[in-house]
């Protein structure tokens, strides 16, 4: 997070200067009689966002179609659809960073389109990892993303348990800081069908990124230096073992390996799972009680820790492109523009998830104070910030990801060991980066 609050890319700066089209003043514009249509990120979290929609539409006459609300797997499939048949006739789509890199090409440059001034209140690396070969092929949203461990605090303060739990495993119960800890308490608290210790998302890029994560917390690469795969390694199998060990003792939903993001919100929300990693943006929802059963027992800390001592920390962000052959880029930009800023980033980061500009990290800083709640969040995203790291840097990562997770399930259902399925997983994605001239 350090790097993400302070690190300046040069060259990003100079271009921000240079290629600013229009003053800050001139936004939102007018676009009388303009219709945009927009593919856009669906889910619970994102919807008061898209309620300001409306009102961009009112102050500029224009008029916004929403084609379609899907998961960002779904939406990169369609996505991938559209430019194999010739048909990217939409003018927004919700975008990634672990997804841009597939097709750079279809989407405009932001810095011709995007007042400079506007591009600079947004943190400067974020606008870097958003710069694909010099083009700002996306605006950041408040979902930079990276996630911390929520857990019921009842569960932590119940002498019986504490006591039976430290009789069993020889250590005091307090929520966990590493991930074998997690396993420990996952076992421990399970009581299926109507209670399980913990629960990840079980498959696509999910799971991919998941192992990933604890593959890098073991100690572990997922790409070597010379970019082949190097997943199958002890490493890889010590952070596969995990997965493959929680769902085995049933201290995990039997159908997590279907879960996404989604269901381990509500999974978390309906009371039944003990400890939680998950993304910021649930942590207003888990402590509502119009949504959440555990609210008001809801603590949150930093992520764990794997064998090697480093934290899992899988991250990245959301935002929302222009397309090449939009027809009304300016009307286009300018709608990317009023759903990423100042209000529309304190609007959603007031849900949790945490801004991409630095006036909303002050304003947001400034307005937890007297929330214990509200600022216990902040608190641990901000550590667990500072363990951040990306997907590894390659247009593959989707691709791979689609190859390597059913292995990853194969393993956890019991169907291969861990290092069957992780040594048929890295000769996939060796082959798909061989195809693509990588390797």
């Amino acid at each position: 997070m350090n790097r993400l609050l302070s690190g300046v890319s040069a060259g990003v700066i100079m271009l921000v200067c240079a290629m600013g089209a229009a003053s800050a003043a001139d936004l939102p514009g007018k676009f009388e009689g303009v219709t945009i249509d927009a593919k856009l990120i669906g889910g619970q979290q994102y919807e008061k966002l898209y309620e300001r929609i409306g009102e961009w539409e009112k102050a500029t006459g224009a008029k916004v179609n929403i084609l379609s609300k899907k998961n960002h797997f779904e939406l990169d499939k369609e996505i991938k659809s559209d430019i194999a048949t010739g048909g990217i006739t939409w003018c927004i789509g919700s975008n990634h960073s672990s997804f841009a890199p597939q097709y750079p090409d279809i989407y405009a440059d932001l810095f011709g389109l995007v007042p400079s001034e506007e591009v600079a209140r947004f943190v400067p690396a974020v606008i870097d990892a958003s710069t694909l070969e010099g083009k700002l092929v996306m605006l950041p949203r408040a979902q930079f993303d990276v996630s911390a461990l929520y857990y019921q605090k009842s569960l932590y303060q119940d002498e019986a348990k504490k006591a039976e739990f430290k009789a069993k495993y020889g250590y005091d119960l307090a929520p966990p800081d590493t991930w074998a800890q997690v396993s420990d308490q996952a076992e421990f608290f399970a009581a299926p069908p109507n209670f399980y210790g913990t629960q990840f998302a079980g498959k696509e890029e999910a799971i991919n990124g998941r192992f990933y994560e604890m593959l890098v917390a073991e100690g572990g690469e997922y790409l070597d230096k010379d970019g082949r795969p190097a997943f199958n390694s002890e490493a890889g199998v010590r952070a596969l073992d995990w997965f493959v060990k929680l769902y085995k003792s049933k201290a995990v939903p039997p159908g997590t390996t279907n879960y996404l993001w989604d269901d381990l919100g509500q999974g978390f929300a309906s009371g039944s799972i003990a400890v939680n990693l998950d993304w910021p943006g649930w942590a207003s929802f888990f402590n509502d009680p119009k949504s959440s059963k555990v609210a008001g027992n809801v603590g949150v800390k930093v992520q764990p820790a794997g064998s090697s001592g480093k934290r899992t920390g899988w991250s990245g962000h959301h935002g929302f492109s222009v397309t090449e052959s939009c027809g009304s880029k300016e009307a286009a930009a300018s709608l990317v523009w009023w759903l990423t800023n100042e209000d529309s980033q304190m609007l959603e980061s007031a849900a949790g998830p945490l801004p991409t500009r630095s006036a909303v990290w002050d304003h947001n800083i400034k307005a937890a104070e007297g929330d214990a709640y509200k600022t216990e969040v902040l608190q641990a995203f901000q550590e667990a910030a500072k363990h951040a790291f990306p997907v590894p840097q390659t247009a593959e990562w989707i691709e791979i990801s689609n190859a390597v997770y059913p292995e990853l399930q194969a393993a956890i259902l019991g169907d291969k060991t861990s290092k069957e399925a992780l040594d048929a997983a890295a000769e996939k994605a060796t082959g798909i980066l061989e195809d693509a001239g990588k390797l």
